[in-house]
C-alpha cells in the first residue's frame, strides 16, 4: 500500500498558503494544482500530493492529538531548511532538527505545527542512503 495524498486543513486559505510554499519548497514540493478559494496542492518527488484546504463541511478546521503528517526528506539538510522556514513563516517547532535513535540509528528528523496547530515531522533516513548506494 502508498498513501497517494494527504488532506491538511486550514481556516485561512490566504494566510496558508506562503507558509506552506515556503516549507514545501524545500522538501522538493511544487503547486500542483490551485483551485482559488477552495483548495491547493502540492506534488512531492515520490509523486504522493498535500492538499491544503478548509473542510468540507465548512466546520472550522482543527487540529487532531495524535495526529501527524511526516515528509520524507532527501537529506538532513532539507531537514534542517524545512524546519526553519516553519519557523520563518509563522510556525512553532515541536521538536529541533537531530537525530532520534529511539526510532533508529539511522534517524534524523524535526518536527513543527502549521499556523492552524496541524502537526508535521520531516525526516531522513541515512540507511535509505547506504541502500540506494548498494544497489
Amino acid at each position: 500500500m502508498s498513501v497517494d495524498y494527504i488532506m491538511i486543513g486550514t481556516n485561512d486559505l490566504t494566510r496558508a498558503r506562503p507558509f506552506y510554499d515556503a516549507v514545501f519548497a524545500q522538501i522538493g514540493g511544487e503547486l500542483d494544482v490551485e483551485y482559488p478559494g477552495f483548495a491547493f496542492c502540492y506534488r512531492f518527488r515520490n509523486g504522493t500530493r498535500a492538499w491544503v484546504a478548509g473542510p468540507n463541511n465548512k466546520q472550522p478546521a482543527v487540529s487532531g492529538n495524535g495526529n501527524m503528517s511526516g515528509f520524507r526528506c532527501a537529506s538532513e539538510e532539507e531537514v534542517i531548511a524545512a524546519h526553519a522556514a516553519a519557523l520563518a513563516h509563522g510556525g512553532t517547532s515541536e521538536g529541533d532538527p537531530g537525530p532520534r535513535p529511539m526510532y533508529g540509528p539511522d534517524f534524523y528528523g524535526a518536527y513543527v505545527r502549521d499556523l492552524d496547530g496541524n502537526k508535521m515531522s520531516f525526516i531522513f533516513t541515512r540507511a535509505e542512503v547506504v541502500s540506494e548506494q548498494s544497489a
